[in-house]
C-alpha cells in the first residue's frame, strides 16, 4: 500500500466559484498549499444558483460561511407544488430532518455571496492563495507532478489540478474527456421583480414549483426579487423572448393585474443534462459543472458540486499528509459520479416532467403521489431526504 509523501507544491484548483472555493477552504484548513486560479478580474458575481441545501450548509458552518449567508439570505423551511389555479398540491416541511442536519431548510442566497465568504476565510490561511486574470488553457501531468499553462504563456507547477471550471472546463476538454448526455430543445427564461407575489398568492412560501401542461413555471424568492423561471420554447427566437411585451404577458400568466411587473433582470439559460466520462485523469480531477450539469428544478446543481468539492478535499488532506494510500483518491469518481448519474440526472428530468406533462393520466399520478406522500411519514421523510440531498449522502 503506497503512500504519498507530503509534498510542497500546491493543488492547482482552476475556478473560483462556489466549487472550487469550497475545495480550497478543505485544503487550507489543513494547511495544505492551494492555488485558486480565476480567469476573471474579480470574483464572479453572477446570478445563477441561489439555494443551498440543508447539508450543504452544514458543510460549509465550520468555514464560518453558513453563518454569513444566513444573515445575507432567506430561510425557507418549506416548499411547495401548485397548479395553475394556485390551488397547493403539497407542501413539505424540511423541519422534519431536523434530527439529521443542523440547518433544516433551505437558504434563498445568490451564489456569489458565498465566493465572498470563502474568499474570506482564505485570506486568513497563509497556505492559501487566489490569482485573478489567470486563464487556465491546459494541463500536462507525470507521475510526479502537473504543469498548467496560462492564457500568457506563463506555466504553473503543482501537485495535483482540479478542474472546477465550469460547463465548458478547459481542464476537462485539455484531458478530452467525453461530457455525454443531451441539450434540452427548450431554454429557461428567469426574470426577476420586485413584484410582491406573497401579498397575492395566499398562502405562498418562498418556494414554489407550479404545474401546467400550458407553461410550467418556478417562483423562488431571493433576499431583494422573486425570480421567476419559466421555459422558451425552441420556435421561440431570442429577441422575442426578451420582448419587453412578451416578458409582461408571461409574467401575467402568474398572476394577472392592470399595471405593468418592474422587470430587474432577465437571464436565458441553455439547459443541459450531462455527466463527464470521468471524473479523474492521473492527477487531475473535474468537480462541479465541469464535471455535471442539470437542470435547474430541484436546486442540486451547485449544491451537488459543493458536495464534490468536500469528497474530493477531504480524500486529498488524508493523501496529501500522508495518512493514506493515493489509491483513496480513486474513490472520489466512484462515489460522486453514480450520484450525479442516478440521483441529480433522474430526479431534475423527473421534476421537469411532473410540472410539463400533459398526459392526463401522468398528471393525475404525480398529484396521487403528492398527497400519499404529505399523508405517510414514512413516505413524506423519504421523498425530503432526496429533495434535501441527504439521500445522495447516503442517509436514508
Amino acid at each position: 500500500m503506497t503512500k504519498a509523501p507530503p509534498s510542497s507544491a500546491p493543488v492547482i484548483i482552476a475556478g473560483a466559484g462556489p466549487v472550487g472555493l469550497s475545495l480550497a477552504a478543505c485544503l487550507a484548513e489543513a494547511d495544505l498549499p492551494v492555488l485558486v486560479l480565476e480567469a476573471e478580474r474579480q470574483l464572479p458575481t453572477n446570478l445563477r444558483a441561489s439555494t443551498f441545501h440543508p447539508p450543504t450548509l452544514d458543510m460549509l458552518d465550520r468555514f464560518g460561511a453558513t453563518a454569513k449567508l444566513i444573515a445575507q439570505g432567506l430561510i425557507a423551511p418549506t416548499f411547495q407544488y401548485r397548479d395553475r389555479s394556485g390551488a397547493i398540491l403539497g407542501e413539505f416541511d424540511f423541519g422534519q430532518l431536523g434530527d439529521l442536519v443542523r440547518h433544516p431548510y433551505r437558504l434563498q442566497c445568490e451564489q456569489f455571496k458565498l465566493n465572498f465568504a470563502l474568499a474570506d476565510y482564505l485570506a486568513e490561511r497563509p497556505s492559501a492563495n487566489i490569482r485573478f486574470g489567470a486563464e487556465v488553457t491546459s494541463v500536462s501531468q507525470s507521475a510526479d507532478g502537473v504543469m498548467v499553462a496560462l492564457a500568457g504563456g506563463e506555466t504553473v507547477a503543482g501537485s495535483y489540478v482540479v478542474g472546477a471550471d465550469g460547463s465548458r472546463s478547459a481542464v476537462r476538454q485539455a484531458l478530452s474527456i467525453p461530457f455525454e448526455g443531451f441539450t434540452w430543445p427548450e431554454a429557461f427564461l428567469v426574470v426577476s421583480t420586485d413584484f410582491p407575489f406573497e401579498d397575492h398568492l395566499p398562502g405562498l412560501c418562498w418556494v414554489n414549483y407550479f404545474a401546467d401542461p400550458e407553461e410550467w413555471f418556478f417562483l423562488l424568492r431571493a433576499p431583494e426579487v422573486w425570480r421567476v423561471m419559466f421555459p422558451a420554447g425552441p420556435q421561440e427566437r431570442e429577441a422575442d423572448i426578451f420582448d419587453a411585451d412578451k416578458i409582461q404577458r408571461r409574467l401575467n400568466r402568474v398572476l394577472p393585474r392592470r399595471e405593468s411587473y418592474s422587470v430587474k433582470h432577465t437571464t436565458l439559460y441553455r439547459v443541459h443534462q450531462r455527466v463527464a466520462e470521468r471524473y479523474r485523469q492521473g492527477r487531475t480531477f473535474i468537480a462541479g459543472d465541469a464535471a455535471h450539469i442539470n437542470n435547474p428544478l430541484g436546486g442540486m446543481g451547485m449544491n451537488g458540486g459543493i458536495h464534490d468539492a468536500f469528497n474530493l478535499g477531504g480524500k486529498m488532506v488524508q493523501v496529501l499528509r500522508g495518512e493514506a494510500p493515493m489509491s483513496l483518491l480513486d474513490r472520489y469518481e466512484l462515489e460522486r459520479r453514480p450520484v450525479a448519474l442516478q440521483y441529480v440526472n433522474e430526479i431534475t428530468i423527473r421534476n421537469k416532467r411532473n410540472l410539463e406533462t400533459r398526459d392526463p393520466v401522468e398528471q393525475a399520478a404525480f398529484r396521487r403521489m403528492l398527497r400519499e406522500t404529505m399523508a405517510n411519514p414514512e413516505k413524506n421523510r423519504a421523498f425530503l431526504l432526496r429533495a434535501s440531498m441527504l439521500a445522495s449522502l447516503g442517509f436514508v
